[in-house]
């Protein structure tokens, strides 16, 4: 059996591959304890539209991921690698993989996670994750709200402005923050984002409408503690894994207690890593359960399939409430990479390549797929 492994891969002279400075940091550097030792941070600055545009790539992954997803494949198939360009229809088309193993971000347009899903189902191949509709309204952080809403599972109340002209519209209070209507990864979500006068909206609004050339979304900024909830299945079996809290104090001090771009890709590095993670995270069995339950309904709300990410954050009084659902989530490989997916999956005993394997069984069983049988080749057998 053939398995297409179908990604986007950063280019290796990114800066967020090649360790070069992202332009968010100056020269000026800020301490922040960390345990038993002190690290040296540079401050965040505000960044101007034209700036910003270096995050275009974030969602896409280094080749170390593609390599390490791979091998976790091929210890029990065949795998094809098929990058997700634009020939990536007629190698399809050629090849005609068993299943598909989708981690494509897509590159253009408010759909481009769907790109791939929707050629698959054109040519029949089987594939892990979402499909297009969930996939594309996901993106939409506004549409994917608006469902929630109706299903009664909590949301920060919000409000889209697609043009400058679009202030007089919004009824969220202060703070709040600004983010792109259509990104993941962080991308579009700085520091600075975090805005408490309607000066500083605007400055936020206008430079996203800029840089991104899409609406901006506007959401009550939540001050309670955030988590990442991972999870695995389909239906009323989905299962989610410890729970990842997201330490705010790890920050340096003074920036906003959010998860920035600043954070997860520039004060955070494979060599250096942030100590801004807590998994399983401390919390009592009543909140577990309650952001366990909001999780799963939101899952479920959304027609997720097989696996995604779902980040929540606390309100004032500290009911949960969903932030956002990754139905394609981050995973990379090494711990020091503090990619919350695999790191709580190893908090429930799986390692990297069990966790691939796991999410491929339970997306081929989805399939009609004999999964029980496949777990019987071997490389030998693949060697034939």
């Amino acid at each position: 059996m053939t398995i297409a492994l179908i990604y986007n891969v950063k280019a290796e002279s990114s800066p967020l591959t090649a360790g070069q400075p992202h332009p968010s940091v100056t020269s000026e550097s800020t301490p922040t304890n960390h345990g038993q030792r002190t690290r040296e941070v540079n401050a965040p600055r505000i960044l101007d539209a034209h700036e910003r545009s270096n995050d275009l790539h974030a969602e896409w992954d280094t080749t170390e991921t593609i390599d390490a997803i791979r091998a976790a494949i091929a210890e029990r198939y065949r795998v094809s690698m098929i990058e997700a360009n634009e020939q990536a229809y007629q190698k399809l088309q050629q090849i005609r993989p068993s299943f598909a193993f989708n981690i494509a971000e897509g590159l253009y347009g408010v759909s481009r996670e769907a790109q791939i899903p929707a050629i698959l189902e054109m040519l029949r191949i089987p594939y892990l994750g979402s499909d297009p509709l969930t996939l594309a309204v996901c993106l939409d952080k506004a549409r994917a709200k608006e469902i929630l809403s109706y299903h009664r599972v909590p949301t920060a109340p919000f409000a889209v402005i697609h043009s400058g002209e679009e202030f007089e519209n919004v009824t969220v209070g202060f703070p709040a923050i600004v983010k792109p209507l259509h990104e993941g990864s962080s991308k579009g979500i700085y520091n600075s984002c975090v805005v408490r006068t309607a000066a500083e909206l605007e400055r936020e609004v206008r430079t996203v409408l800029a840089a991104y050339r899409q609406p901006a979304l506007v959401e009550e900024f939540l001050p309670g503690r955030e988590f990442t909830v991972a999870l695995l299945g389909n239906g009323y079996e989905v299962r989610t894994l410890p729970i990842v809290e997201i330490k705010f104090d790890a920050l340096p001090p003074g920036v906003n207690p959010i998860y920035s771009y600043e954070a997860k890709w520039v004060w955070d590095s494979t060599e250096d890593p942030l100590n801004i993670f807590e998994c399983p995270a401390a919390l009592d069995p009543a909140l577990k359960n309650e952001i366990e339950t909001i999780c799963k309904d939101a899952y479920r709300a959304l027609n997720c399939r097989d696996w995604s990410r779902i980040d929540v954050r606390l309100d004032g009084s500290g009911k949960p409430h969903i932030l956002e659902i990754n139905p394609l989530p981050g995973i990379l490989p090494k711990p020091e990479d503090n990619s919350c997916f695999p790191k709580a999956a190893r908090a429930a005993g799986m390692n990297y390549s069990q966790l691939i394997n796991e999410v491929l069984d339970i997306a081929m069983r989805r399939s009609g797929f004999p999964v029980a049988t496949a777990h019987l080749q071997s490389v030998e057998a693949l060697q034939e």
